[in-house]
């Protein structure tokens, strides 16, 4: 079920003492208003959605698979507008960020429970590989919004197996996301390199990309900062996304 709660606080427009009201109510305080209504609509109408998948399941194949394309594309709508929202929050300096420590099999478990329906519907198997008493220090909202992301997109790609994983090495942790998909095309290889993922005006997957690489960034220690990796192979030949936090 959709959190209802989630990215509900109020969108403010910039603030300029120098200028009228006319003046400041600018397009793109227009636009993430609209947005943040258009995702709330959203959110209702997934929740609505699995509702009644639960009430009614899918009595066929052509049936189930109608369904898991109809909520996949409504998932994928709404993290992109919550990424569209945050990007909006970060450009205006208002975007909320806050290290706790965490659980990571929560984390995990906690974005696995926002797609399970998705993941019944479609027939993925969720492995989760993570000791139960890994902790680490991270933003869990926003994390969990970037794992959030790329479990929607593994979902795509994904033939039957999605894997999340968490180790701690060389004082670091690794979170990995793999699929038993074909993997990732060239192009997105090149866009995740740290010289290709630092602006967010190309295209949506480049956009997810840059949100991502950002909210890894946020994490530092010292000099050391989070960053993003994406390769092929893993246990399940497939796509991996990574996230590695100091």
């Amino acid at each position: 079920m959709p959190d209802m709660d989630e990215f509900t606080q109020e969108i403010v427009p910039p603030s300029d003492t120098g200028r009228s009201n006319d003046e400041q109510l600018d397009f793109s305080f227009v636009l993430a208003s609209s947005v943040h209504d258009m995702k709330n609509s959203l959110c209702m109408l997934l929740g609505s959605l699995e509702e009644m998948i639960q009430e009614s399941p899918p009595q066929n194949d052509e049936q189930k698979n109608h369904i898991s394309i109809l909520q996949y594309e409504a998932s994928r709508i709404n993290s992109e507008l919550i990424q569209l929202l945050n990007i909006y929050r970060l450009q205006n300096k208002s975007l909320p960020f806050s290290i706790d420590e965490n659980y990571v099999i929560e984390t995990f478990e906690d974005q696995v429970a926002r797609n399970d329906v998705l993941f019944k519907t479609k027939n993925i198997e969720i492995i989760m590989d993570c000791d139960d008493d890994l902790v680490w220090f991270y933003d869990n909202e926003l994390l969990g919004n970037v794992i959030h992301n790329i479990l929607i997109n593994s979902s795509r790609y994904a033939k039957s197996k999605i894997k999340l994983s968490a180790i701690c090495k060389d004082e670091r942790l690794s979170i990995s996301i793999e699929d038993d998909g074909f993997g990732f095309p060239d192009f997105m290889l090149q866009a995740a390199l740290p010289e290709n993922n630092k602006n967010s005006s190309a295209d949506s997957t480049r956009l997810g990309l840059f949100f991502a690489a950002k909210i890894a960034s946020f994490h530092k220690q010292g000099d050391n900062r989070g960053e993003i990796e994406l390769s092929n192979g893993g246990s399940l030949n497939g796509g991996v996304f990574t996230i590695v936090l100091p």
